[in-house]
């Protein structure tokens, strides 16, 4: 099986493949801790980190796991490296344990993690799976990050405001307040806002796409000559 390039590995993971705003897994947590931009980027993180070193144990012993056990294996292999990063996390970051909650441990069941150790880890060398799993898992991280942060800026009209619980006391000089004395907007902080930050998102790549695609179509076309429909 040929190699896939570099570059064709981070466009599908940020972008054409994107795990949120794509393929669409891993919702559950997406849409429930976004409720501010530190909770999605401290999710986020936890996935990206989940799905590199997944990927890269599933590569490194692809070819010594049967195929009638590898999903067993391949579930065996991420629960194992879930519950390390739980245990770091309520050791050096507790209170944004506290906050995340069960949505740490059920970074095992995110079908995203699962599925790129099935379809791409445990078909290409190690350095692929790898970056596979930074591309994968940077793109997912931007969506909970993006989407917390529209959330936090439209609810409460800050962003960051909760930074000290990743970064320390120093965090608490990253807080933005973009509009003073705003009273909030309750819907963006609640579930109901939530699918709706991420239609926008969708919608937004949609039109993005679209028009790159328009731009495409149009370069191809000789000048001089009407495009057919």
């Amino acid at each position: 099986m040929s190699e896939p390039a570099y570059t064709h590995i981070l466009k599908e993971g940020l972008w054409a493949n994107n795990p949120g705003l794509v393929q669409l897994l891993g919702l559950c947590p997406l849409l429930a801790v976004t409720t501010n931009a530190i909770n999605g980027l401290g999710l986020g993180l936890a996935t990206l980190l989940t799905l590199t070193a997944s990927n890269v144990t599933v590569s490194l012993i692809r070819n010594l796991v049967r195929p009638e056990v590898r999903i067993p294996v391949f579930v065996l292999v991420i629960a194992s490296i879930v519950t390390v990063i739980e245990l770091a996390m309520n050791a050096w970051l507790h209170e944004l344990y506290l906050i995340l909650g069960i949505f740490i441990p059920l970074i095992v069941t995110n079908c995203s993690i699962i599925g790129r150790a099935e379809s791409f880890a445990s078909r290409h060398s190690v350095d692929r799976a790898l970056l596979d799993g930074l591309a994968m898992g940077a793109g997912f991280t931007l969506v909970l990050f993006t989407l917390g942060g529209l959330r936090e800026l439209v609810g409460q009209g800050t962003l960051l405001s909760q930074a000290h619980l990743m970064f320390g006391e120093q965090g608490r000089l990253l807080t933005l307040t973009v509009i003073d004395n705003y009273r909030g907007f309750l819907l963006a902080i609640l579930p109901p806002g939530a699918f709706l930050g991420l239609g926008f998102l969708i919608a937004g790549m949609n039109i993005i796409n679209a028009r790159r695609a328009r731009k495409a179509a149009a370069k191809a076309v000789p000048l001089g000559q009407p495009s057919r429909a």
